[in-house]
């Protein structure tokens, strides 16, 4: 005999971390609103199915299970780890005002099971939801949430411990930031593959991928993960790693937010401590020979795996810098090709530092006073001609765009090498899809402050983003996967990762996820059901 809805709310309730009293007070009070049963009858046995709600769905939007699923976590994870709406602070948690949305009420959990509490709370009440690790994305929803709706805010999860003496590996709680893992690991003379701005979120950037200086070496972030803490939607925690539940493993290198909650990452280290670095300026005049430069660079056919060219251009000035993972008395002969270049200026001389002071450095050097942001990748071979027309039909729009809005444009072009995507089939392999040949992903970037210029501001991004396409498609350069941490909201990442690949993930998430919560009450992000 089917449970009555009463009797489903106290099971619920029951199995939650309260005491008796607790839970007996906490029943009583929910069932005082005359709406709850009703609502909790339609939507049919909630802690089992939610195949048919939506992020936009009555059952997800209902005040009814809203107020009574903020009322349970206010119980059940306490005061300190509960936020109204009137006293939450969207600009504390989020990089861009692109993002800015005030939930019903939001939770900080500080522990696997306080996320196991909320997970399954938003679940049994079907509760739109977001989650947020840094909150560095500038796509609306992808870790934020409007009311009718609950933000699980990842910030309080920031471990950071150091394994063994020898650190080979550290784990990370999702709401750390990449400087101060970088920090931590210092003294060990040992970093990670992470984010090259030291504000970005652990959680996020590793999901998507995670493009770091020393990537092309390395890999990826996600293909340096030992493995993940991940709370599923039944409440359960388990451990996803090469040995432990290995489809669940592959899927989180770079499949997004998609099977569950990562609460910490075990990530092996790299024995990376002391670099060599110069940094260059060039006039816009020079993009053509930069471009011609780098792209020799890029096709070196005996490549030092060590060096690394960072590009980034923006309407007045070219910043290139040249990286080398170890200490060198001159400049790496990796870099020659950039003999034969005259820069404006030396804004960095060639020195010999830490890559903890090169990521604070490089962080020093980036000021932003705009509120608002937004980004966009392609993908493409490697091509001079390609990188300098594209950069004309950029330079010409940003230019006028600027002049109208005041906003700022810079994009970069940055090396997938044939070793990065080795590395990641060294570890297993993971869902991208990438080829196995040397390629670049191109991403722009855009600051700007007035709301009202978002359409004409992003517009430049989504021309030149196709052009870049076009041009490159014309010309038998074009490479279909996009980077997922640089893919703006009207991207859909998932889908360049090939049809095998996409039914794989699909499996997993039903496997992990047979309720389809992350699918169905999930507010945003870069989910399966959009593929």
């Amino acid at each position: 005999m089917a449970a009555t809805p009463e009797q489903s709310l106290s099971q619920f309730i029951n199995s939650l971390q309260l005491t008796n009293r607790q839970a007996d007070e906490l029943t009583a009070e929910l069932l005082k609103d005359p709406a709850l049963v009703p609502f909790l009858e339609s939507r049919d046995n909630p802690d089992q199915d939610n195949e048919s709600s939506s992020g936009s769905s009555s059952s997800s939007s209902s005040t009814t299970g809203l107020s009574a699923a903020c009322r349970v976590l206010r119980t059940t994870l306490g005061a300190e780890q509960f936020v109204t709406a009137e006293k939450f602070t969207e600009p504390n948690g989020t990089w861009s005002a692109t993002t800015w949305q005030r939930p019903a009420c939001a939770v900080l959990p500080e522990t696997a099971q306080d996320v196991a509490a909320a997970l399954r709370t938003v679940r049994f009440f079907g509760v739109r939801f977001a989650v947020r690790s840094g909150g560095h994305s500038p796509n609306p929803g992808h870790s934020s949430v409007p009311n009718p709706g609950i933000l699980i805010d990842l910030r309080r999860l920031n471990g950071i411990r150091v394994n063994g003496p020898d650190a080979k590996t550290v784990t990370v709680g999702p709401g750390q930031r990449w400087g101060d893992v970088i920090a931590a690991l210092d003294p060990y003379k040992v970093t990670v593959i992470g984010g090259r701005s030291p504000s970005v979120g652990v959680g996020g950037l590793i999901l998507g991928g995670g493009y770091f200086h020393f990537s092309p070496e390395f890999g990826l972030a996600a293909d340096n993960v030992k493995s993940f803490e991940v709370v599923l939607t039944d409440g359960s925690i388990v451990k996803a790693s090469s040995c432990k539940h290995p489809d669940l493993f592959w899927a989180l290198k770079g499949g997004g937010p998609n099977f569950g909650i990562v609460t910490s990452f075990e990530l092996y280290t790299v024995p990376v401590h002391e670099v060599w670095v110069e940094g260059l300026a060039f006039s816009p005049t020079q993009v053509p020979d930069v471009f011609e430069t780098y792209a020799a660079f890029q096709k070196s056919t005996s490549p030092d795996l060590k060096a690394t060219v960072s590009v980034v251009v923006s309407l007045d000035v070219v910043l290139v810098a040249l990286l080398y993972s170890a200490p060198s008395q001159s400049r790496p002969r990796a870099f020659a090709p950039f003999e034969n270049l005259t820069p404006l200026a030396v804004v960095l001389p060639p020195t010999n530092t830490t890559i903890l002071k090169f990521s604070q450095l490089s962080a020093a050097t980036q000021p932003n006073y705009a509120t608002r942001h937004d980004y966009r990748a392609v993908s493409s071979k490697i091509d001079a001609k390609l990188y300098t027309d594209v950069y004309n039909i950029w330079f010409e729009q940003a230019t006028k765009v600027k002049a109208a809005t005041g906003a700022n444009q810079t994009f970069t072009v940055q090396t997938f090498s044939k070793n990065l995507v080795q590395q990641g089939i060294k570890r297993g392999g993971n869902p991208l899809g990438m080829p196995l040949e040397d390629f670049q992903c191109w991403t722009t970037l855009v600051d700007w402050n007035d709301a009202a210029d978002d359409a004409a501001v992003r517009r430049v991004g989504i021309e030149t983003t196709e052009a870049w396409r076009r041009l490159s498609t014309e010309r038998g350069l074009g490479v279909d996967y996009l980077y997922m941490n640089d893919a703006s909201r009207d991207q859909n990442p998932l889908a360049s990762y090939g049809a095998a690949n996409i039914a794989r993930l699909q499996a997993v998430a039903a496997k992990y996820d047979p309720a389809k919560v992350f699918q169905t009450l999930q507010h945003g992000g870069f989910l399966l059901r959009n593929v």
